[in-house]
C-alpha cells in the first residue's frame, strides 16, 4: 500500500491532514478547522473523502465539519467521552479501539490534558500520528482541562510509539516552541539543528511538520522531562519527571 499525507493550512496557524491510500483511493481528513481549504485539497486529490476524524471539541478543530460532511458524505468519528461536545458522530471511539476506513487502519489513544476528552489517532501502516493539540513539534498543548500528570502520561504514551512515526500536530507553533526550548535546553545540538531547519522552512512558507517522533524525543523539552540533565538545569535535580514537566509547562505559559 502507498500512503500519502497532505498538510492543509487552515485559519491562522491550524493544520488539518488528508491521509489517502493511493491504491484504493480511500481517504480521511483529520480535524476540520476550516471547510474551504480542506474541500479544495480533497477535490485536488480526486474528490473522495470517506471519514472525518476529530481529535477534540475546540472550535478551531471542528468548525468546518458540517460543511465538509455535507459536501462529501464523510462519516464523522470522534471520542465517545466527548460526543456531547463534538458534532454528531457516526462512530464514537474509545481508548485502545482499532478501526479501519477501507484499508486505512487506526488505533485510538486517549490523550487527556489539553481537554478531558482529547484523543489521538495512530495510523500504524502509514507510520503516522495525528495528535491534535496534545503534542506539537518542540512543544505540547496548554492544560485547559487536565492536570500536568494527565498530560505527562499522555505524552509518555505517544513517545512510546515507533521512532519513525510521523508526528502530525494541529498547529504551526514550532518556531515559537523552539525559542522557548532553547531557554531551558541551550546546549542541545539536535535542538539547534532543528531550529535552523525550522527557520529555513518558515522563510519559504513551508510547514515544519510532519516530523519524525525520534527527532522530537531528542529536541522537545516536554518529552524530555525525565532527563536528569534537564531537571538539574531547572533546579529540580532528583525530582519526579512529572514535576519537571509541570515546571516546563508553567514556564512556557509565561514565555514571550
Amino acid at each position: 500500500m502507498v500512503y500519502k499525507i497532505d498538510v492543509i493550512a487552515c485559519l491562522s496557524d491550524n493544520y488539518a491532514y488528508l491521509l489517502r491510500d493511493e491504491d484504493s483511493g480511500a481517504a480521511v481528513v483529520i480535524d476540520a478547522p476550516e471547510a474551504a481549504p480542506i474541500l479544495a485539497a480533497v477535490e485536488a486529490a480526486g474528490g473522495r473523502l470517506d471519514a472525518l476524524l476529530l481529535t477534540h471539541h475546540h472550535g478551531d478543530h471542528i468548525e468546518g465539519a458540517a460543511e465538509i460532511v455535507e459536501r462529501t458524505g464523510a462519516k464523522r468519528i470522534g471520542a465517545a467521552a466527548d460526543a456531547h461536545r463534538l458534532p454528531p458522530l457516526d462512530r464514537a471511539v474509545v481508548d485502545g479501539e482499532a478501526f479501519s476506513v477501507g484499508p486505512l487502519a487506526f488505533r485510538v489513544i486517549a490523550t487527556p490534558g489539553h481537554t478531558r476528552g482529547h484523543i489521538a489517532y495512530h495510523a500504524p501502516m502509514a507510520r503516522a500520528l495525528f495528535c491534535g493539540d496534545t503534542l506539537f513539534s518542540l512543544g505540547c498543548g496548554r492544560l485547559f482541562e487536565g492536570s500536568a500528570a494527565d498530560m505527562w502520561d499522555s505524552l509518555l504514551r505517544l513517545a512510546a510509539l515507533p521512532p519513525e512515526t510521523a508526528v502530525c500536530p494541529g498547529h504551526e507553533y514550532t518556531a515559537s516552541n523552539g525559542r522557548f526550548a532553547l531557554t531551558v535546553d541551550p546546549d542541545n545540538a539536535a535542538l539547534a539543528e532543528r531550529l535552523a531547519e525550522v527557520e529555513a522552512l518558515r522563510a519559504t512558507g513551508r510547514p515544519t511538520v510532519p516530523v519524525p517522533l525520534k527527532q522530537e524525543r531528542l529536541t522537545n523539552p516536554f518529552l524530555r522531562a525525565g532527563d536528569p540533565e534537564l531537571a538539574e538545569r531547572l533546579g529540580l535535580a532528583g525530582r519526579p519527571a512529572v514535576e519537571v514537566f509541570a515546571e516546563l509547562r508553567r514556564l512556557k505559559d509565561s514565555f514571550r
